[in-house]
């Protein structure tokens, strides 16, 4: 670089210094950019809302740490969770606003559902669901279930095969065809799928939920739901009130991912190389 006889910019070299150590760590708190840069979080806070409305940084809705955004990022894959997270997570912030109870996004994990995202602390009522990282039941859960029926039937026998084959004895259910095929064929006629009334085993734990899957180039990317005290309402009142909010949301989120992967990495060519050292 040639010589030039000016000062650098402090305020752009520490917002700089915040945007590489998220490419570097992926996910951070507020705490830990704090241990990193040791600048004060007031500041660190502006930095971040800079970058935030610069579309450079997200914050993640279940325990509000910062990841950097896939614009920083050369390509993006239809499987990529966290490109999927940063396109969901404002509308779920809609989608709850809209209906009160919250919603968590599961993603497919082999023979279990992974919970990836919720909005529950954006919630009106008092109910809190996920956390991220929980292996949700994929047989009994309104998310396993709206996998199962939409994934390709393929996909669906692998899911099974590994279920049968857990140790010890898989699930009862995942050898018994005929219901299995039963749920599948009630999920796909509703348009989306419910929660076993059995899930927590002989502990009620006063749950219902809903579920829809996000479908994108045929594949089942992840399920959106929406859970509330059973003993409130219905699942029949429920879906009547808020299974059209619920699709949308997934449309939403089906269509901003699809023109994602059609922009592909010419719009997402990195603005700050990692660092090497």
């Amino acid at each position: 670089m040639r010589d030039y006889k000016v000062k650098s910019i402090y305020a752009l070299s520490r917002g700089l210094d915040v945007l590489l150590i998220l490419q570097e760590m992926r996910v951070v708190s507020l705490h830990d950019l704090y241990k990193k840069t040791g600048y004060p979080k007031s500041t660190l806070t502006r930095i971040l809302r800079t970058l935030h409305d610069k579309d450079l940084v997200w914050q993640r809705l279940a325990d509000g740490a910062y990841m950097p955004s896939h614009k920083l990022s050369q390509h993006v894959h239809v499987h990529d969770t966290d490109w999927l997270l940063e396109t969901a997570s404002p509308l779920l912030v809609e989608l709850c606003q809209k209906v009160q109870w919250p919603s968590v996004l599961s993603v497919p994990r082999l023979d279990y559902m992974e919970v990836v995202e919720t909005n529950s602390p954006k919630a009106a009522f008092d109910l809190v669901v996920g956390p991220v990282g929980v292996h949700v039941d994929m047989l009994r859960s309104a998310s396993g279930r709206a996998y199962l029926a939409f994934c390709d039937q393929g996909e669906r026998e692998a899911a099974l095969s590994r279920l049968r084959e857990k140790t010890p004895a898989g699930p009862r259910t995942a050898w018994d065809s005929a219901w299995v095929n039963q749920i599948v064929r009630a999920t796909q006629a509703r348009g989306y799928s419910t929660r076993a009334r059995n899930y927590a085993g002989v502990y009620n734990d006063d749950r219902a939920s809903i579920a829809v899957p996000v479908i994108v180039s045929g594949n089942v990317l992840c399920c959106v739901n929406l859970t509330w005290r059973a003993r409130v309402m219905s699942t029949e009142a429920i879906a009547k009130l808020h299974v059209e909010a619920l699709r949308r949301t997934v449309a939403l989120i089906q269509q901003k991912l699809i023109v994602g992967l059609k922009e592909g990495p010419s719009v997402r060519a990195p603005l700050v190389s990692k660092r090497t050292d």
